[in-house]
C-alpha cells in the first residue's frame, strides 16, 4: 500500500492514524503505518515531552507525527485562560449546573482539578507545544482547524518537517495550499471530531483537483482496507483514520462503560454538535448534546469559550460514567468497531481488505483471469 507521500515519509503502508493515545499511535508505526500523536489534551510542556520520549522509545526508530490545533479564526486573542473564563456568560453556568444536576452527576472531590482542559485549543498552548515538539525527530505536524499561521509552517519546514491540515471543502484546501501547507486531509462529514458537511466520496475527488499536485489523504468514514482503496482510486495518497483505534486494546479511555458505548453504537447513533468545543464535532449523540443542541437552551459558545466552561462538567461525566450523558468524538465508521481488537489485528484487516479490493477491480478489469 505505497504510494508517493508514504514513500516520502519512509512508511511501508499509506495508513496515517490519528490518536490521542502514544501507545496508539507508536503501534500504527511499528505496524508500517504513520502514527500521529494528538497534542490537544497536553496542557502542560512537561507531559508532552515526557509522552514524546516515551514514543522515540516505542516507535523502533520508525517516523510518526504530531496534530496541534491553531484555529484559524479565533474568537479571543491575546488574553489569558482567566480573562477568557470572565467572559463565560452566568447563564450558561446555571445551564450546566442544572443540566448535570438533572441527572444527579456528583462533584468532583474537594481539591480535586477538571481532568479534561480544552485550553489546548488556544494557539498560545498550542505554541507551546510546538516548542517541545521540535526537539523530537518529528516527520508530520498536522492542524485539525485550519493552517497554521506563516511563521509555524516556515519554522516546521526549516526542521524538515511536512505540515498537513485538515480541510472540509476544495475552499479550505486551496487557502491551504496558498499558505504553503505540504499535505492536505480531505475530511468528509462522516468523520468524528471536528468535520464539515460534504461527504468523503464527493470531496476527496474536488480536493485533488483543487490542490494538485500536492497529495491528498482521504479522511472520513474510513474504517476497511475497501475504503482505503477507494480514496486512492479517487486521488488520494493515503487515508486519515482517527476513530476505528479508539477501540483498540492500546487506547485508554479510562471508561469501561464508554468503550462499551462505543462497542454497541450503529452508524446513526452520532450528530455534529458545538456541544463540546464550540465548533461542529461529530460525537456520541447522548442527552448532552441533545440538551445543547435543543433551540430552547442558550446554545453553545464559540471555541475556546465553550470547552472552558464544560471541562469540569465532561470531567465528572466520565469519572462517574454517567451513561445518559457519557460519550466521546467519534465518527459514523462507529457502527464497524463492534469488538477490542489490537492495532496488528485492525492493521492487518485493513492490508488484508486492501489486497481483496484490488484484487476485485483487477477482476474486474480483466487483468486477472478466473481460476
Amino acid at each position: 500500500m505505497e504510494t508517493e507521500l508514504s514513500r516520502k515519509l519512509g512508511v511501508e503502508h499509506a495508513i496515517f492514524g490519528f490518536t490521542p493515545f502514544p501507545a496508539v499511535a507508536a503501534a500504527i508505526t511499528r505496524a508500517g503505518g504513520f502514527g500521529v500523536l494528538g497534542a490537544v489534551r497536553y496542557t502542560a510542556p512537561d507531559d508532552l515531552e515526557r509522552d514524546l520520549d516515551w514514543m522515540q522509545a516505542h516507535t523502533d526508530g520508525k517516523p510518526y507525527g504530531l496534530d496541534v490545533v491553531m484555529p484559524a479564526k479565533k474568537a479571543v486573542d491575546g488574553i489569558g485562560e482567566a480573562e477568557i473564563e470572565a467572559m463565560i456568560p452566568a447563564a450558561h453556568r446555571a445551564f450546566v449546573r442544572d443540566t448535570l444536576a438533572a441527572h444527579h452527576v456528583p462533584e468532583l472531590a474537594e481539591g480535586e482539578a477538571s481532568g479534561w482542559r480544552i485550553t489546548g485549543w488556544m494557539e498560545q498552548v498550542a505554541r507551546s507545544q510546538l516548542d517541545v515538539a521540535f526537539d523530537y525527530p518529528v516527520k508530520l505536524l498536522a492542524n485539525a482547524l485550519g493552517s497554521p499561521p506563516a511563521d509555524v509552517i516556515a519554522r516546521a519546514h526549516d526542521h524538515g518537517i511536512l505540515v498537513a491540515a485538515l480541510a472540509g471543502s476544495a475552499k479550505h484546501a486551496r487557502r491551504h495550499a496558498e499558505a504553503g501547507i505540504d499535505v492536505v486531509v480531505a475530511q468528509g462529514y462522516e468523520a468524528g471530531g471536528h468535520t464539515g458537511d460534504i461527504a468523503t466520496m464527493v470531496l476527496v475527488p474536488e480536493i485533488v483537483e483543487a490542490v494538485a499536485p500536492l497529495p491528498v489523504l482521504a479522511a472520513g468514514g474510513i474504517g476497511s482496507g475497501e475504503q482505503i482503496a477507494a480514496g486512492l482510486a479517487l486521488g488520494a495518497q493515503g487515508a486519515w483514520l482517527g476513530s476505528l483505534w479508539l477501540t483498540t486494546t492500546e487506547a485508554d479511555l479510562h471508561s469501561r462503560a464508554l468503550t462499551e458505548k462505543l462497542l454497541a453504537a450503529g452508524s446513526g447513533d452520532t450528530v455534529r454538535s458545538r456541544a463540546l468545543t464550540g465548533k461542529p464535532a461529530r460525537q456520541l449523540r447522548t442527552e448532552w448534546t441533545d440538551a445543547w443542541d435543543d433551540p430552547e437552551g442558550p446554545g453553545a459558545l464559540p471555541m475556546p469559550l465553550q470547552g472552558l466552561l464544560v471541562a469540569e462538567a465532561v470531567s465528572r461525566i466520565q469519572k462517574y460514567e454517567v451513561q445518559p450523558l457519557l460519550g466521546t468524538p467519534v465518527g459514523q465508521i462507529v457502527g464497524r468497531m463492534n469488538s477490542e481488537r489490537s492495532v496488528q489485528a485492525v492493521f492487518d484487516e485493513l492490508t488484508s481488505g486492501f489486497e481483496k479490493a484490488i484484487d476485485r477491480i483487477n477482476r474486474i478489469a480483466g487483468r486477472v483471469r478466473e481460476a
